[in-house]
Formats: C-alpha cells, structure tokens, sequence
C-alpha cells in the first residue's frame, strides 16, 4: 500500500495564483506606482471631483446594495436554504459587489482517495485499513471454515465411523486400526471453529463407539493411534472444559454440545493403557512399533526396527495424559525413551532414522527431516516447552539435544540451489562420510515453525527482541525459519497446480539430477526445483501451512497470510469433490490433475485447521500457552512454579 502523506506535505506543490506571494521588489514597483497616479489626479480640479465622486459611489454601494449572506447553522450553502428553496438575492448591486469583494481564500485540496466532507488523519487511516483488513480475513477464515462442513459432509455421508474417506468412490475405508480416526482427530477442529452440530456428531459417535472399538480391535501401529486418536481425545477433553485451570488461555468459549469432557478422558485411559504394552513387552526402553488392542499386547515391525520419529513422537500426548488423570504411569514410561536417547552417540546431534528395540541402538546411517526422522526434532523443543521450559530444570536435556540437532541441520544439511539460491534442508542417505542428496521430503516443511517457535518460545518476536531474550542462536534459527518457509511456498507455486510434490530435489552445484519441472513455466524457481515422476503426488499435507501459521503468529508478517491464501485457494481449486470430501492428486504438475481417491485424516485435522488459525485472531490458542502436537491437537502447557 503506497504511503499516505500529511496534507501539509502534500499541499506543498498547491499551485493557485491567489496563494502565490509577491516579491518585495513587485511590492516597492506597485507602491511607487500607486503614490504617482495618486499625485498626478490630486494636481487637477476634475480630479479631485472624480476622485470623490468614485468614493461616494462606493460607499453608497455597500451601504444600500448588499448582498443577502447565509449563516452556517442554517445548513444552507450556495444559495440554497435548509429545506431546499433557492433563496432570492439583489441582481442590481450583487454583481458590482461581488467585484469588489476580496475572493475568499480557497481550502487545500484533498487527496482524491479521501472523501471531500472530513479530513482523515494518518491514524484513522491506519484504523481504517486494519478494518479493512480484518474484513477480508474474517472472510478467508469463514470461506476456511466452509471447507471444513464439505469435507465432514462427505465422510459423514459415505464414511462414518471408518477411518478414511474415499470420495470419489463415496465410501469408507479403515487403513488406521478401525477405530474411526477421523472422527476423533476432527473433533477439536470442529471445536475450535464453532462448528457445534459436528461437534455433537463426532462427540455421540465416541460415546457410543470408541470405546467398545478399542475393546475389540487388533492392530493399530503406536504411533499413528497415539497423535492422531489419543491427542484428538486429549484435546477434546481440553477444549470441552475439562482441565479448567487454563480454559481462560483459550481464546475460545467452552462447548456444551456433545458428551461430557469425562467421556474423553475415559476412553483415552483405555486406549492408552493398551497402548502401553509396547513399552512393557520391549526389552529396552524403545517401544515395539505395533500393538493388539484386544489382547493388551505389542510387537516390532516385520523388520524388528521402529522409526526414530515414530518412538520419539509419544511423549507430548503421554505426559498430558498423567497430568490430568493423576497417574505418572503414562509419562513415566514415554520419556524413558527421551532419557536413553540421550545417552546415545550422534552426528552434530543428528539421528539415524531407524532404531531397534531389541538393542537399543540405532541402526544403519541414514539421517534426515523427512520420513521417519521428521519429528524426533520437532518433540524435543515441543516437550520441553509443554512440560514448563526453562522453569522445569529437570528436562534442560531435551532443548540442549534441540539446540545441538539445529546447528547440525546448518552444517551438514544445508544448502542453496541454483541459479536462484532457494535454501533447503537435503540429506545424508549414508551417513556424515557419504554423499549430500538436494532431496527435501514435504515432510521437512515442518521445521520453520519449529524453528521460529523453539527460538521465540511462543511470543512474538517484537516483544522477544523488546524484552531481550534472543541469543545469537535464536536470531539464527529465526532467519532459517523464514528462509525455509519462502523454499516450502515455492514448491507450491513451481507447480502448474499450485500444490506442492511429495518430495523435491534441488538443482546444486555438481548436480547430475534429469531436470524435471514443475509444470508452471511462469515461476521464478522453475529451474531451481525438480519433480520426479514417483513424487509428483499431493496428500492434502499440512506441514507447510503449519509453518505458516507458526511464523505469522511469531513475525507478525501478513505474506505468511497471503501464501496461506493461496494454497487454500489451489486445494479448492484442484481437490474438491462436488458429492463432499477433498481428494488427494497423483501428480500436481498437470492441469487438469488426476485425483488419488483418499482424503487423509489429517487435512481435517491439521490443514484446515492451521489454515482457519491463520486467517484468525493470533489470541486464539496462543503459542505460549499451547503446544500443538504433530497432529495438530493443542495440549496446554503445564504449569511449573518458577
């Protein structure tokens, strides 16, 4: 927006003669000239006769022939009265006298945006274009909202109680255990947006379902059944009332639609006291991978390996649970993992992907952001903000092990690709001795929220740089936060979608990848980014549009806003269904793009819902009360005396 002068400053190059002031030599000339007329006529008889004839003539003139002149508070201006008459003026003297009168000095012109009747001052305007502003995003969130009724319209048409959606073919399908996940990862969503006959829907179906499921079900993996189905009940629980002590932090009104928030607690104790078998039946304190609900019983994967990120990913949603059932059971055997992770050897404080329970060990050399390593880092900042930060001393390990794993991820996994310089996080398939790959899954567009949040803690950084609370390495992690967020929107905008890939390579310096682009030849980083042909699909992820909420929240910067716009704008585009539901895309560099029929549990529970707290009001579940979980679920943050 073009900057608005004061009016002083604009009216500066006013151009009027009227205004124009004249010179002193002009005012010495005329004065001259005027004595000499004036002593010329005074030497002659007539003269003077004319002189005092023009005098009388004058006088006459403004004493008998006046024009008729209207007051202000009678509201009439140009001859016009109050009640709209035309009011009669003297046509014989008016005109002489209307020569005679001194032009009346003309007010400064207004600049042409602002309406002639009032001046607006610079901070009215400022009110005025917030306004503005506030309109368009209450829209944008409501049209967000929108979104939300026609994706849970589909699945509650054709799939409720399942654990997917697939929309195209108008059917449900379980790929999670069968225990409805997206019902139950929905809900605080719902809840969140106000949206209460969803809420009601989803709470009845958990009241009257969950439970016996979870009774009767056989295999879930621990993982995917604690973020998505635990931290959807936790959140529930919360956001319903039940942990009072910080309802006033919300920045929302507690719902009274659906079940009691005891009915969430219940059944997360019950699920998750199952789930605790694949802590109890594993040698080590790293958890086998799969779980029999019904039997109360656990077993690693096929490969005996569990994923870093996978046994790592526990902790937020276990420790939550003991805090408000008053059993430490939970939390006791989640952290176990942290504490032996600890101990364990690292490179620059990066982790191989892989981990056996059976040794305790790590296994192979393979590191990197994306799959299976993604949130090992994300929870380490993320459970020690939750568990009191600084103010929890006995958990000072888990923002070192962060703080190590950060300037890692600058050593050895950053780079900038060529011509246009896009910083990306790539990887090390075979270790710190073996080769860089430029590959960065959409996975890692996780990291500039978490970056920008383990940096500031929550606050905005105006207020962190005010109170003097950034260390160097904040400053550093902030800036790669940004630089971050700008890579993950252009593997959106390179497409011809508008959608971002699965994973992406980037064009380096000795690079001997085919190039294969992204479809939109407009782009500036159309030879920055490659897309090969196994990885052009899109998922409804939310990763980026979490980072995008994270750091507009943080920067206060409205083009995270604006990039968020527009991604919504591409999944409405490309991935809606008429009959209800969203679908994901096998390949984002085509238009019209071929539909994937699946829509993840996740873009209601993660992408819509960063996308509607993005456009909203930034004390809605504010960062430095909540911690979000990698599913999205807010979890408040415990409160630790100083």
């Amino acid at each position: 927006m073009s900057k608005v002068l004061p009016y002083s400053m604009q009216d500066v190059g006013y151009d009027n003669d009227k205004f124009r002031p004249r010179s002193y030599i002009q005012g010495i000339s005329q004065a001259f000239a005027t004595k000499n007329i004036k002593r010329s006529c005074a030497k002659c008889t007539t003269g003077r006769f004319l002189l005092l004839l023009m005098i009388c003539g004058v006088i006459y003139l403004i004493t008998v022939h006046k024009t008729p002149v209207h007051s202000r508070s009678t509201g009439s201006l140009d001859g016009v009265t109050s009640g709209g008459q035309h009011t009669q003026t003297n046509p014989g003297g008016s005109r002489i006298g209307r020569l005679l009168r001194k032009p009346p000095r003309l007010p400064p012109r207004l600049p042409p945006q602002l309406p002639p009747d009032k001046l607006l001052n610079k901070s009215s305007l400022l009110a005025s274009n917030k306004l503005n502003s506030s309109r368009v995003w209450a829209f944008r969130q409501e049209a967000v909202r929108k979104a939300f009724v026609h994706a849970w319209s589909g699945y509650k048409n054709y799939a409720m109680g399942y654990d997917e959606l697939m929309p195209l073919s108008r059917r449900g399908t379980d790929g999670l255990g069968g225990l409805g996940a997206t019902v139950v990862d929905s809900l605080d969503t719902a809840i969140i947006m106000g949206i209460d006959d969803v809420v009601s829907d989803a709470g009845t179906w958990i009241q009257n379902n969950l439970s016996e499921r979870i009774n009767q079900k056989g295999q879930v993996n621990l993982f995917e059944t604690t973020i998505r189905v635990l931290g959807g009940l936790l959140s529930a629980y919360h956001l319903q009332g039940g942990d009072p002590g910080t309802l006033a932090d919300m920045g929302i009104p507690a719902h009274v639609e659906g079940p009691k928030a005891k009915v969430y607690l219940e059944t997360a104790k019950n699920l998750a006291d199952r789930l605790l078998s694949a802590f109890t039946s594993s040698p080590t304190p790293i958890p086998f991978s799969d779980v029999i609900l019904r039997d109360r019983s656990a077993h690693p994967a096929p490969n005996g390996l569990s994923s870093t990120a996978e046994v790592s990913t526990l902790q937020l949603e276990f420790n939550y649970l003991s805090d408000i059932s008053g059993d430490p059971k939970y939390g006791l055997a989640a952290m176990k993992v942290f504490e032996h992770l600890k101990t364990l050897p690292k490179v620059q404080g990066l982790v191989p992907i892989y981990i056996s329970p059976h040794s305790g060990q790590f296994s192979g050399e393979n590191i990197r952001l994306g799959s299976r390593g993604d949130s090992y880092y994300e929870y380490l900042i993320k459970v020690w903000l939750h568990q009191g930060g600084s103010r929890n001393s006995r958990l000072k390990y888990l923002h070192d092990m962060y703080e190590e794993a950060m300037k890692g991820v600058m050593n050895l996994l950053l780079r900038k690709s060529i011509p246009k310089g896009l910083v990306f996080v790539g990887e090390l398939p075979y270790g710190h001795g073996g080769g860089f790959s430029p590959k960065m899954d959409h996975l890692v567009c996780f990291l500039p929220g978490t970056l920008a949040l383990g940096a500031t803690k929550g606050i905005t950084r105006r207020r962190a740089l005010k109170d003097k609370l950034l260390t160097a390495d904040d400053v550093k992690n902030l800036q790669l936060a940004e630089d971050l967020a700008k890579t993950c929107f252009e593997m959106y905008s390179v497409t011809a979608t508008g959608l971002a890939p699965e994973i992406a390579y980037f064009h380096i310096e000795g690079g001997s990848e085919e190039h294969l682009g992204g479809g939109n030849q407009s782009s500036e980083y159309v030879n920055d980014i490659t897309i090969k042909h196994a990885d052009r699909h899109n998922l409804l992820r939310p990763e980026t549009v979490e980072s995008l909420f994270v750091l507009y929240r943080i920067t206060e910067d409205p083009k995270y806003r604006e990039w968020g716009w527009r991604i919504f704008e591409a999944f409405e585009r490309h991935t809606k269904v008429d009959s209800g539901g969203y679908s994901s895309l096998d390949d984002v560099t085509v238009v019209p793009a071929h539909r994937r029929d699946k829509m993840e549990t996740f873009f209601l529970g993660e992408t819509l819902k960063y996308l509607y707290l993005l456009f909203g009001d930034s004390n809605v579940l504010p960062l430095d009360k909540f911690v979000f979980n990698t599913e999205a679920h807010p979890l408040p943050i415990r409160r630790v005396p100083n």
